[in-house]
C-alpha cells in the first residue's frame, strides 16, 4: 500500500536542514524536496512533523504546509492508479507537481485556465483521439462566451447554463445529437476532476438535469464479402490508397484501433499465429488470432506499419477504396443535426470510415455466433449493453440468428 512519510535530510544539523518527502508504492521509493526547512531540535521523528513548541510558534503552519504535500501525492497517485497508468517515479513527480501548482493557484484559477492544463496533462498519457475531443469542448466554451457574450467559470455551471449551452450547441453550432452528448459528457468530466482536487466547490453538474445524452446512431459494418472485396482490390498502381486499405484491413481482422496496431512489433506476435498486445485507451493486454490477411500485410511492412496520415484524408481515402471495391447498395441512415430529423440515402461506400473496420470486426464475428464476452476482451467494452449498441445488424439478421436457435427447430 502506498504511504507517505517525511525525513530530515540532516537530522542531526544544528542548523535548519530540509524535509524530504517519502513516498513508497508497488516496492518503490520517491523522494522529494518540499523546500520547508525547519531546526530538528523542533522535529518529532516518530510524526515525522513539527513539534508543538512555544520556541516554534508557527508549528500549525508548518505541518499544514507538509499535510498539502501528503494530499498532494496521494491525489497525484490515485490519478495515475485511475486511468490505469503504470506509475513510475517521473511520472509521479510530474503528476505531483501539476497538483501542488494548481493547488498553489486554487484561488485565482479559472475554468478555461484549468482546461487549458487539464489538455497539456492529457500529452502525457491520453490518446490522441481524446485529446481532440478536449479541444473540441474548450473550443465550443469558448465560442459560446464570446457569441453570448456571458462569462463561463466554476461558479456559473448550473442548470441556466446548461440549458442555455446544449440549445447553442444545437441551433448556432448546429452540432448532432451524439456530438452535443459527447461534449457534455467531456464537460462534465473536467468539472469531476477539478472538483476532486478541491478547485471547484460548485456541484450543479452533478444534478441529474444536467446529463449527457445520445441517439442511436446509423453508423454501417462491411460484411465478410465486402471487406474480401476490398482485400482482392490491386491498388499497386496508388501506394497511398495500397497502405491506407492494409492498415484498415489490420483493425477489420483485430479490432484494434489504429493508435494500438500501429506499434505493432515482431515481438507482439505469439506462437506465430497470435498478437498479443497492451491497448493504450482502454490499458488492457489482449490476444488475438491473427490470419491470413493480416500475417501478410505485416510481412508486407517487414512489421513496421506505415505512420499515420490525417483522418480526414484517411476516411476520404476509404470512400475512393470502397467505391473501387464496388461496395454500392444503398444506406438509409437518420440523424438529428441542429434541432431537425434528417434522413440521407446514400451509397455505402461513401459512409466507409477508418471506425468501420472496429466496427466490422465485432459484427462479423457477433454474426458467426462469437460469444459477446470473447468480442467485448478484444474491442475493450466492460458493458454488454454498450456493446450490443455498437454491433450493426438488422432485424432480419436478427431474426435468422433466431432461426438457428433450437428453440424455434
Amino acid at each position: 500500500m502506498a504511504e507517505a512519510r517525511f525525513i530530515l535530510k540532516e537530522p542531526k544539523s544544528t542548523e535548519k536542514t530540509l524535509v524530504y518527502l517519502i513516498y513508497n508504492f508497488n516496492y518503490k521509493r520517491f523522494k522529494y524536496s518540499t523546500g520547508e526547512k525547519i531546526l530538528p531540535k523542533y522535529w518529532n521523528f516518530d510524526d515525522q512533523k513539527a513539534k508543538e513548541s512555544k520556541n516554534f510558534p508557527e508549528h500549525a503552519e508548518f505541518n499544514s504546509r507538509l499535510k498539502n504535500f501528503e494530499t498532494a501525492i496521494n491525489n497525484s497517485y490515485r490519478r495515475l492508479l485511475n486511468n490505469k497508468i503504470p506509475v513510475t517515479t517521473e511520472l509521479l513527480k510530474h503528476e505531483l507537481e501539476i497538483e501542488l501548482e494548481l493547488k498553489f493557484q486554487k484561488s485565482r484559477i479559472t475554468l478555461f485556465e484549468f482546461i487549458e492544463k487539464y489538455k497539456e496533462e492529457g500529452k502525457t498519457f491520453k490518446a490522441k483521439g481524446s485529446l481532440q475531443v478536449y479541444n473540441s469542448t474548450f473550443n465550443h466554451l469558448k465560442n459560446y462566451a464570446k457569441l453570448k457574450q456571458k462569462r463561463v467559470d466554476f461558479d456559473t455551471i448550473d442548470l441556466n447554463f446548461y440549458n442555455d449551452y446544449v440549445a447553442y450547441l444545437i441551433n448556432e453550432a448546429k452540432l448532432a445529437t451524439n456530438t452535443i452528448g459527447k461534449n457534455i459528457k467531456t464537460l462534465k468530466t473536467m468539472l469531476n476532476d477539478a472538483t476532486d482536487r478541491g478547485l471547484n466547490e460548485n456541484l450543479e453538474f452533478k444534478k441529474k438535469k444536467f446529463k449527457s445524452f445520445k441517439e442511436e446512431s446509423d453508423k454501417i459494418y462491411l460484411s465478410s464479402d465486402e471487406i474480401q472485396k476490398i482485400v482482392n482490390l490491386d491498388l499497386s498502381d496508388q501506394p497511398y490508397l495500397d497502405r491506407t486499405r492494409d492498415l484498415f484491413l489490420i483493425g477489420c481482422f483485430t479490432g484494434l484501433r489504429f493508435s494500438d496496431y500501429s506499434q505493432i512489433k515482431k515481438e507482439n506476435i505469439i506462437e506465430g499465429n497470435k498478437l498479443k498486445i497492451r491497448t493504450q485507451k482502454v490499458k488492457d493486454t489482449v490476444v488475438i488470432p491473427i490470419g491470413t490477411v493480416v500475417n501478410d500485410i505485416l510481412i508486407k511492412y517487414n512489421y513496421q506499419l506505415p505512420k499515420p496520415i490525417s483522418n480526414q484524408n484517411t476516411n476520404q481515402y476509404l470512400k475512393t477504396i470502397g467505391k473501387k471495391a464496388e461496395i454500392h447498395s444503398e444506406v438509409e441512415t437518420r440523424i438529428t443535426k441542429g434541432g431537425e430529423r434528417l434522413k440521407t440515402i446514400s451509397k455505402k461506400f461513401e459512409l466507409i470510415s477508418s471506425h468501420t473496420a472496429r466496427r466490422s470486426f465485432a459484427t462479423n464475428l457477433y454474426l458467426a455466433d462469437v460469444p459477446s464476452i470473447t468480442i467485448m476482451k478484444i474491442i475493450g467494452h466492460k458493458s454488454e449493453k454498450v456493446f450490443l449498441q455498437y454491433i450493426r445488424i438488422t432485424q432480419e439478421q436478427n431474426a435468422n440468428k433466431l432461426l438457428d436457435h433450437p428453440f424455434f427447430k
